[in-house]
């Protein structure tokens, strides 16, 4: 029981503060009608209620379904298996994270259906076994995170330079939609475990890191392919702004409950077929361990039915209606303040920026205070959605402008400072991006620029996503090197308690 409230405190922390902002908007700034709230509401509670019970499914199944199969790659001490499996698996695991289809349904809502939701779910998918399988072996072999990351990130920038602004904003976000709720934990167990086999312990430590951050490169780099490859040049797209027929509300939540069992099944069957067959192999788990596995799936597809459907029938509808109406508005600055409350509501009810702050406390033995990173990131998230919405406000400021000096200096900073906090950041620039970002956030930057005439809605609508997982890799690298500075280390610390 414990579970369940903890879960429900995190998810309600997560989504009250938008629920509260939209409150306010909505009866002030930008008069919302009855229906648009009953939706509104009804799809927050469907969100409430599917999340928690997702997130309980995921640490009943999902997480140790990843440790387990982590730990029988890691017996096996073999390359070609760890290359087998991670590219399995983490294909398999990417097809079934709940923020990646939520921006693939809005890449093919926005395109038409030129882009269909599963062409990009699968072609992201792709790219991050790929990585994975590279993030695996340089744990295995020792490979110094920083020299991995400056290789990917060169090779993203070269192709950045020869694709098309859309597909840029594609994929930058796509890169922040798969470090989510089911991808984070299940990658993080087969890191630990993997890194877990070196006997030098600082080593270990710092090979705990990074896997995440190598992966999410993988989504970039498909989506960029991809778009190289289709050579369809720039995309146009217009917004799906929501009808207000009341006599529709009750079919549309039907029609996209019933809708979503059918996709929820197709993202999460194909992983837990994979623990199925592995049971009798080399899992071999004790009968209850398995049931309560089993159990913990099953949880995981009733939360995915449930949190898509209060996303597509009414969150993410309102979420564009005062994106779009704010843009329509002659005060421009009104929509970058309410784009900045956003990006720091966001960021400040984010569960798991709360467990990042902590362990940043613990790995710098509290040198660097869990409080002085929290402000960082709040303002920096809050920073990084107040330039989408520049973005959509002046033709002349794009997204590749603020993203490849960005992280060039990441990459920079990589080189100078702890290479501890290397890993780290870029595992941290998913956490930024979690469910409220790619949902509301990315909702209410494509109304806005649906609004506005000089504005694209595939190249500009898209990019928050990308902008907000950017700043945690910045904002964490340089409290690194001030700790560092601080203490006088040269590798950065060590884990207290280990």
């Amino acid at each position: 029981m414990r579970l369940w409230t903890d879960k429900l405190l995190e998810v309600v922390r997560s989504v009250f503060p938008i629920a509260f902002l939209v409150l306010v908007v909505g009866l002030t700034v930008v008069p919302l009608d009855g229906t648009q709230f009953f939706r509104f509401f009804l799809g927050t509670l469907l969100i409430v209620v599917g999340m928690t019970v997702f997130l309980v499914g995921v640490d009943l199944g999902v997480t140790p379904a990843g440790s387990r199969l982590g730990e029988a790659i890691i017996r096996r001490n073999r390359a070609w298996i760890v290359v087998g499996a991670g590219l399995l698996l983490g294909f398999l695991v990417s097809v079934a994270e709940p923020d990646l289809h939520i921006l693939a349904d809005q890449v093919e809502s926005v395109t038409a259906g030129l882009l269909g939701k599963w062409d990009i779910v699968l072609v992201v998918s792709v790219g991050i076994a790929a990585l994975l399988v590279s993030g695996l072996l340089r744990i295995l072999y020792g490979v110094p995170t920083y020299l991995v990351l400056t290789g990917l990130y060169m090779l993203i920038f070269i192709l950045s330079l020869l694709s098309s602004s859309s597909f840029l904003a594609i994929a930058f976000d796509a890169s922040g939609a798969t470090t989510g709720a089911m991808t984070v934990p299940f990658i993080l167990a087969m890191a630990l475990g993997i890194a877990q086999r070196r006997k030098d312990g600082k080593a270990s430590e710092k090979d705990s890191f990074g896997l995440v951050g190598i992966a999410s490169a993988g989504a970039i780099l498909a989506v960029l392919v991809m778009g190289l490859a289709a050579g369809t040049g720039e995309l146009a797209g217009e917004a799906v702004l929501p009808t207000n027929d009341p006599q529709s509300t009750g079919v549309l939540f039907i029609s996209e409950i019933l809708h979503q069992m059918r996709e929820s099944v197709l993202a999460i069957s194909p992983i837990f077929a994979i623990v199925l067959i592995a049971q009798p192999l080399f899992l071999k788990m004790r009968r209850r361990s398995f049931s309560r596995l089993v159990r913990g799936f099953g949880f995981a597809y009733v939360g995915l039915v449930l949190f898509f459907t209060g996303v597509n029938a009414g969150f993410m509808e309102v979420g564009r209606e005062i994106g779009s109406r704010l843009a329509m508005r002659d005060g421009k600055l009104l929509l970058v303040g309410v784009g900045f409350v956003i990006g720091l509501l966001t960021i400040l009810a984010e569960p798991a920026v709360h467990v990042l702050t902590r362990q940043i406390e613990e790995v710098t033995s509290g040198s660097v205070r869990r409080q002085a990173v929290f402000v960082a990131l709040c303002l920096g998230v809050g920073i990084a959605v107040g330039l989408s919405v520049l973005r959509i406000l002046l033709p002349g400021l794009q997204l590749w402008h603020i993203l490849l000096p960005g992280y060039a200096i990441a990459l920079v900073l990589a080189h100078l400072g702890s290479k501890l906090f290397v890993g780290m950041a870029f595992d941290a620039g998913g956490v930024a991006s979690g469910p409220m970002t790619a949902t509301f956030v990315l909702a209410f930057a494509q109304g806005a620029a649906d609004a506005v005439h000089s504005a694209n809605v595939l190249i500009d609508g898209f990019g928050v996503i990308a902008l907000v997982a950017l700043t945690p890799i910045i904002t964490l690298q340089v409290l690194g090197i001030l700790y560092r500075r601080k203490t006088g280390k040269k590798g950065g610390g060590h884990i207290a308690g280990q």
